[in-house]
């Protein structure tokens, strides 16, 4: 285990606690956030990799801790826009551009929310593979395990969370992006339902998988934080009408749960899950199931088709026209994933592989949409594996064995996929360890599901409380 979180001063608890502390005057703003750049300064993860030290300050003396976040020292991930950073898509051939503009749900959180924000985190480039390591900063750490990876994209976020490093940071989820570095370095990591937050200003769509939310320690603090972000906005509009209460209605859902239908699904998406990791997450399973009263639900078709190629395929359009003249020639200046997938897929996305992606995604939503049909034999919740195995090497290369398996390295994320592609909610929640490495539990619910999946989430973490960060106590419920 990293011992960067037991070297700083930092807060060791959740967002809405050190918020309290602020209120109580315990802690200020001020005094935290010259802890966390201690803690930055001190940290040997490489998560974060821009700061505005001077407007941080002047934002923390300024802050009003009377709002939802207010004060709170936030990591905004690499990919994620803000005015006057770095805009360089975790990329060389980009290295110096520098944002217009500043997120919806980023502007949110400062403006209703009152977070501060500290610094960026670093994230895999284009956002394109499950580990963050690039050309461009290097390689990010799992503060579990020095020189094992957070997982990706939302890595260097998981990373400095976890970390100690701030108690809460954005994340982003187009494949997994945000349950996937959650299920690595044991934090609550939910996507929601597509749309739930804004991704304005200046949208752009791609293959519509894209959700935003954050990287947090505790299941109230990721209900306060779409508390502040949620809602349509006109700059997005697939973005979902305003839902208030995500904190408020914590734990009043229980009852209705009681006899909802769940399938466990050890093979979702396709995917090949390391058989002693899911042994335990299968335990977790059976735990929560009981804990919560849900009713099991045994022999259900959950197959989904594949549609990772065809994912990959709509995403590197999207690369390569923001790379625009820089390529082919920068080729040795990209990660060897992105470089390979952009030679993979060149002269691959005409109108017959267009209608083709179009075809299979049909087939997706409408092999969804049976198993989430309670009417028709279906059920309420899938709980599956976050990842297929515990964190890998850091530097890479995606793995091809899961637990001794051959899978191939596409089995990668096959797991995360498909809530991204049907737009379903679904959660990542710490399930324990392995090896000295978190392991996390996903729950995907239907769509709009995202409070009856915060409730799940909270009876594990007042049944079987985890660790916030490395080296803290756990939150007791």
């Amino acid at each position: 285990m990293s011992t960067d979180a037991l070297q700083t001063d930092t807060w060791q608890g959740d967002a809405v606690s050190l918020v309290e502390a602020f209120r109580s005057r315990e802690r200020s703003p001020r005094e935290e956030l010259e802890a966390t750049f201690a803690a930055v300064d001190a940290s040997d993860l490489n998560a974060v990799c821009f700061e505005d030290r001077d407007a941080a300050r002047a934002a923390a003396d300024a802050a009003d801790v009377h709002l939802p976040f207010g004060g709170v020292p936030m990591g905004v991930k690499e990919l994620t826009p803000v005015a006057g950073w770095p805009d360089t898509e975790a990329s060389v051939p980009l290295r110096d551009g520098i944002a217009s503009h500043t997120a919806t749900m980023v502007q949110r959180i400062v403006d209703r929310g009152g977070a501060v924000l500290a610094g960026q985190t670093t994230a895999s480039e284009f956002g394109g593979v499950n580990l963050t390591r690039t050309l461009l900063h290097g390689a990010t750490h799992n503060p579990w395990k020095h020189g094992a990876t957070p997982g990706g994209s939302s890595g260097g976020s998981a990373a400095a969370v976890a970390g100690g490093i701030y108690p809460i940071a954005t994340g982003g989820d187009g494949g997994g992006s945000i349950r996937i570095p959650a299920g690595f370095t044991g934090l609550v990591g939910l996507k929601g339902t597509f749309g739930r937050i804004p991704r304005g200003p200046h949208t752009e769509y791609g293959n519509l998988t894209v959700s935003t939310g954050c990287m947090a320690r505790s299941v109230r603090d990721t209900a306060r934080w779409f508390d502040v972000t949620n809602g349509h906005d006109p700059r997005d509009p697939l973005s979902l009408p305003r839902v208030d209460g995500w904190e408020a209605g914590l734990g009043t859902h229980l009852d209705a749960l009681r006899g909802a239908r769940v399938a466990v699904v050890d093979d979702w998406g396709g995917a090949v899950i390391s058989p002693i990791m899911w042994e335990l997450l299968e335990e977790a399973a059976t735990r929560l199931i009981d804990d919560a009263g849900l009713q099991r639900v045994v022999g259900l078709d959950t197959h989904v088709p594949r549609m990772g190629g065809a994912w990959s395929i709509s995403g590197m359009i999207s690369i390569q026209a923001a790379l625009a003249d820089r390529w082919p020639d920068c080729a040795d200046d990209l990660t060897p994933e992105m470089r390979f997938g952009l030679e993979a897929t060149a002269g691959k996305y005409d109108a017959t592989s267009r209608a083709r992606i179009e075809r299979r995604r049909t087939e997706v939503n409408e092999a969804m949409a049976r198993i989430f049909d309670t009417a028709d034999g279906g059920v309420d919740f899938v709980i599956t594996a976050s990842n297929p195995d515990v964190a890998f090497e850091a530097d890479g290369p995606l793995p091809s064995v899961f637990g001794g398996v051959e899978a191939g390295a596409a089995n990668n994320g096959r797991l995360t996929f498909p809530a991204n592609l049907h737009g379903n909610p679904a959660v990542s929640v710490p399930a324990g360890f392995l090896d000295g490495l978190p392991i996390g539990l996903q729950i995907v619910g239907r769509h709009f599901s995202e409070p009856l999946l915060l409730d799940l989430a909270l009876t594990m973490e007042r049944n079987r409380p985890w660790p916030l960060t490395s080296g803290s106590a756990a939150l007791a419920g």
